[in-house]
């Protein structure tokens, strides 16, 4: 081997040294630099989440009633939908714990296969609203002699909702601080401090129809419809927490 390639080995070995020797002094000086994880406690942030539900009975009845008729004549067809409506509301005025209200109206054109006009067709509906649910299935009963019943559900009422998800706040803030206290021991951490929280309830409630139990005895020589004992039902109440600690 030339001295001159000799030479050339040995400046080449150097260089490689050099840089080896600067990336290690690169990353001493920022280990050094950057504090540890114990030192800066504000890195130490964790996300949690608890819930908590409770079954409540159904204590609210709703129905939708509608009336659906046809007529040649549009203002004779709005005269004999306004007179069961009007009865409808007249009827509900001998129970004052059921609140009815109009729905929807409606009034549109009927055509034959030949784009011909042949008369008119209006639906009108009335929606009830009680928590008394043996006037509420009377109600329905009697106007089913006029009227068509499209739906009935039950809910659990806005008092009763409030009441329950306050009861499940005290609950909630419970489990809550039980998971922290778990993940800071977890962590060997002295304490921690509450970052944040955010709280949501919502409510599983069953299908918009009506389950009933029994109905009163029928007298086929009567048109009345007999009114029917109804089961309400349950609803999960449900209240969920999600936050951050910071551990320290």
């Amino acid at each position: 081997m030339s001295a001159h390639k000799a030479f050339l080995d040995t400046r080449k070995t150097q260089l490689r040294r050099n840089k080896l020797s600067v990336v290690a002094l690169a990353l001493t000086t920022l280990l050094l630099s950057a504090p540890s994880f114990a030192e800066n406690p504000e890195h130490r942030i964790i996300t949690l989440q608890a819930e908590t539900s409770r079954e409540v009975q159904n204590d609210q009845m709703q129905a939708t009633l509608y009336a659906e008729l046809n007529n040649s004549s549009p203002t004779v067809l709005a005269k004999e939908t306004a007179q069961i409506i009007n009865r409808a509301m007249d009827l509900a005025k001998a129970y004052p714990t059921v609140h009815i209200n109009n729905g929807a109206q409606n009034t549109y054109p009927i055509y034959s296969d030949k784009n011909k006009l042949t008369g008119w067709r209006s639906r009108a509906e009335i929606q009830l609203k009680t928590s008394d649910f043996k006037a509420g299935s009377e109600v329905i009963a009697q106007l089913q002699t006029s009227m068509q019943l499209d739906g009935v559900n039950f809910s659990v009422s806005n008092e009763q909702r409030t009441k329950v998800e306050n009861e499940l706040l005290s609950e909630i803030t419970g489990i809550f601080r039980a998971r922290a206290t778990q993940l800071q021991q977890a962590w060997g951490a002295n304490k921690y401090e509450l970052v944040n929280m955010n709280i949501n309830s919502s409510s599983d409630e069953p299908r918009p129809y009506p389950m009933m139990m029994r109905a009163a005895k029928f007298d086929a020589a009567s048109d009345a419809v007999p009114a029917q004992t109804v089961q309400s039902g349950n609803s999960r109440v449900r209240i969920t927490a999600n936050g951050s600690i910071q551990l320290q």
